[in-house]
């Protein structure tokens, strides 16, 4: 069930954590006040089933909503049979141990366009993605797959690509990643046009595809060919107040996680600013 309001936490154990592990991560999620944490399986799905079964009883005492970043090495538009195989599986595992945890949405880096048209590569990342889902649905496993907006040119995943994808496959909903958005072209990051991407939202998939947002934000240097590196909020141009605002007027639900250096610090930034209003 999507959350009630608009939740805030980190890609991951925060640094000030106990320790490095995900049910120490969620333990101080909890402890700083913020409500959401994203699984970070990033290098690699590296948990068991009892690790999952372990992070899902300490989400469900600490009330910490999961979400999942699939690993980073996916491309659903490579030539090579053999990688393709490989990615689907990276995300299929992502998946599987995802929703034992206890998470729904998981995250991912779609694909690369290379020597492909836009078009080209559209059309072979929704059959793979149409695959998936439905194999997920086969085997009962309650996931969302989120392909992410991404932050360099070269990259598949112009908030336009994954709206489409949203709206024509049952299981697919966008990751909206605001940083990257600004980075790519070194626009959206103003009031109306983070006001232009929501309402695109709410044209693509209604007022359901504003209650069950996942979002990644975070300070950001970028040049002419998109994203360099993540920056803590306070020291990019990134305009996160006017973003909070745009999420309040648009009554936004879902979980915003914090992508920044230091993210417990610019996730309580982002509550506190949000509450503010």
């Amino acid at each position: 069930m999507p959350p009630e309001k608009l939740l805030f936490g980190t890609a991951g154990v925060p640094g000030s954590a106990k320790g490095k592990n995900s049910t120490s991560g969620i333990e101080r999620i909890r402890e700083l006040g913020l409500e959401c944490m994203e699984l970070e399986f990033v290098q690699g799905v590296r948990m068991s089933e009892k690790g999952a079964e372990n992070v899902w009883e300490s989400a469900s005492k600490e009330g910490v909503a999961l979400s999942v970043h699939a690993p980073y090495y996916i491309n659903l538009n490579s030539p090579e049979e053999e990688k393709l195989k490989a990615s689907v599986e990276r995300i299929y595992q992502a998946a599987r141990i995802g929703s034992l945890c206890g998470a729904e949405s998981i995250v991912l880096h779609a694909a690369f366009y290379q020597k492909s048209s836009k078009e080209s590569t559209y059309e072979k990342v929704s059959k793979a993605l149409r695959e998936l889902t439905g194999q997920l649905l086969d085997e009962g496993i309650p996931a969302v797959l989120r392909p992410e907006t991404m932050g360099k040119r070269t990259q598949f995943g112009t908030l336009e690509e994954v709206l489409a994808l949203s709206s024509e496959i049952e299981g697919v909903r966008p990751c909206l990643d605001f940083s990257h958005m600004h980075a790519r072209e070194g626009k959206e990051n103003s009031y109306p046009e983070f006001t232009a991407i929501l309402s695109k939202v709410e044209e693509a998939l209604g007022k359901e595809g504003l209650c069950s947002m996942h979002m990644h934000v975070s300070g950001i240097e970028y040049d002419r060919n998109g994203e360099k590196k993540h920056l803590l909020l306070k020291e990019s141009d990134f305009n996160y107040p006017e973003l909070m605002k745009a999420l309040k007027d648009f009554r936004a639900r879902g979980l915003l996680i914090c992508e920044s250096p230091s993210q417990e610090e610019d996730a309580l930034l982002l509550k506190n600013c949000y509450q503010s209003i």
